[in-house]
């Protein structure tokens, strides 16, 4: 790993100035301001106070928001930052000068366009409301929902998204920025999870971290810390170090690492002849850097874009202004980093296999995508909890710890906007599973299934999950098989590890 950078950058982007990131003209006159002089006064007080890192961007911008708003408490507070700044705004205003300008809540379109949804009979209302507000955005292309849809924050997880090229919505990419699957098939017969099962539960044991912080001491390979992205704005500069020291690891909630048998059909995957075969699962994200990356942009978007109550968490970015750009360098380092972690994972179990794999799959399934509607239309594709599935795309949608998943192929089906479901979804929240669910019949489900679990509680009991069968027939347009995966020695997080998924 190359040492931290703590130099000012080169002033050879877009998006810095000498001190790093500048306050734009067009942020500025967003907030109302278009008097060249007034502009000017503002510039030059915000872009100061950002070159001697007295505060960050987002900050400054927030305080001139609020002086705009109301000046005189900046006004009366000695010593203040914004103080000069304040007065100049109550005078010009005691002259008629620099009225107070209205900044409007974007409206919603009064009709809900239509979306088509897979497996309907599977999908709560809650979901089904949530979707019909991200289609009336003003921002809105299209959008589609998927078989394992339940509510989230926003856009509902197993919805799909389509805005206007220039706009990405953090809450509509998820809050686990790069969410993904990977699986390595290696050349052993599957049978060896029950031959060698104490050896495979060691690796797991010596090379899977899980839980919020966790940390890990030895890399593989961690050569993606060399890419001068890590520098490009403050926030990626800020939430290096702790990348890092989080590289290979997984989070709480649903994550896991699982040894499992996978069953493949003669000519499925390209090189592979049909059998039975050991195979490695991962599901994780970005770590604690995805998901500080999405909280301080949300928090922008949502500052920046006002919107009804019920549409709030949907609020965007647009490309073509600072705040984007830096969302859109980082989320793409999130996607990354989250492939690298799986990476290390599986380069580290592999090693300890002392076998390569035959092959490895992998997929996002919480991020965005510049793409192109069926008509040539370009939109950015929100994939909230769903697969991409253009024509031809692999990728890998799970069931629950007791239930298969599956090796896909896409379909490129255009209403579906390229996608398909992320895993079965969840039936019940993780508060209901608590209160529902028996742990001694849990328990007998998971030995019926001849599974060895290592962490999780009773919110991740397959028996929360919605029907892995049903979701995949719902979607069976979407996706074409072609290999089932039977989990067998699962690990997840400890069970006193708060969920953050």
């Amino acid at each position: 790993m190359e040492k931290e950078n703590t130099t000012a950058p080169e002033n050879n982007s877009p998006f810095r100035g000498p001190g790093g990131l500048k306050v734009s003209n067009n942020e500025l006159k967003a907030l109302g301001i278009n008097d060249v002089k007034i502009l000017e006064n503002f510039s030059r007080v915000a872009n100061g106070l950002l070159k001697h890192a007295v505060m960050d961007k987002p900050e400054i911008l927030a305080n001139l928001e609020a002086l705009i708003d109301d000046p005189m408490p900046y006004a009366l507070k000695k010593g203040g930052k914004f103080k000069n700044l304040a007065e100049s705004v109550i005078n010009l205003r005691k002259e008629g000068k620099f009225v107070k300008q209205q900044r409007s809540t974007f409206a919603l379109k009064e009709e809900i366009a239509d979306f088509p949804v897979w497996g309907l009979e599977h999908i709560e209302v809650g979901a089904l409301a949530q979707m019909k507000t991200a289609v009336k955005l003003p921002i809105a292309v299209a959008g589609a929902l998927m078989p394992d849809a339940h509510q989230g924050y926003g856009l509902p997880i197993g919805g799909v998204l389509a805005t206007t090229a220039n706009t990405i919505i953090p809450f509509a990419v998820g809050v686990d920025i790069a969410c993904r699957m990977c699986l390595s098939i290696f050349d052993l017969p599957a049978a060896t999870v029950d031959t060698e099962a104490d050896m495979l539960k060691g690796m797991l044991m010596d090379h899977t971290y899980f839980g919020i912080g966790c940390t890990t001491k030895s890399y593989h390979d961690s050569s993606l810390f060399d890419s001068k992205t890590w520098g490009e704005t403050k926030v990626i500069r800020n939430l290096k170090d702790k990348a890092y020291a989080q590289l290979g690891t997984s989070g709480t909630g649903n994550h896991f690492v699982e040894w499992g048998e996978l069953t493949l059909a003669e000519g499925a995957l390209d090189g592979i002849p049909a059998g039975n075969y050991l195979a490695l699962l991962s599901h994780s994200g970005s770590r604690g850097f995805g998901g500080s990356v999405a909280d301080h942009y949300s928090k922008i978007a949502m500052s920046k874009t006002k919107l009804p109550p019920e549409a709030k968490h949907l609020a965007w970015l647009n490309l073509d202004n600072d705040e984007g750009q830096e969302y859109w360098i980082a989320m793409n380092l999130a996607g990354e980093y989250a492939s690298a972690n799986h990476h290390e994972i599986h380069n580290k179990i592999a090693r300890a296999l002392n076998l390569n794999p035959l092959m490895r799959i992998e997929n996002h399934h919480n991020f965005a995508w510049q793409e192109q509607l069926a008509d040539g239309t370009p939109v950015m594709v929100h994939r909230k909890g769903a697969t991409p599935a253009g024509p031809g795309v692999l990728g890998i949608i799970p069931g629950s710890m007791s239930t298969p998943g599956f090796v896909v192929r896409g379909k490129g089906d255009a209403a579906s906007i390229n996608s398909a479901s992320h895993g079965a979804g969840r039936l019940m929240s993780r508060s209901a599973a608590f209160k529902t669910l028996d742990k001694a019949a849990i328990a007998a489900n998971l030995a019926d299934k001849r599974i060895t679990l290592m962490g999780s509680d009773v919110d991740e009991a397959p028996m929360a999950y919605k029907d892995i069968h049903a979701v995949m027939a719902a979607q069976s347009d979407l996706v074409e098989v072609l290999a089932k995966f039977e989990p067998r020695i699962v690990k997840m997080a400890d069970p006193k590890e708060k969920p953050e998924d």
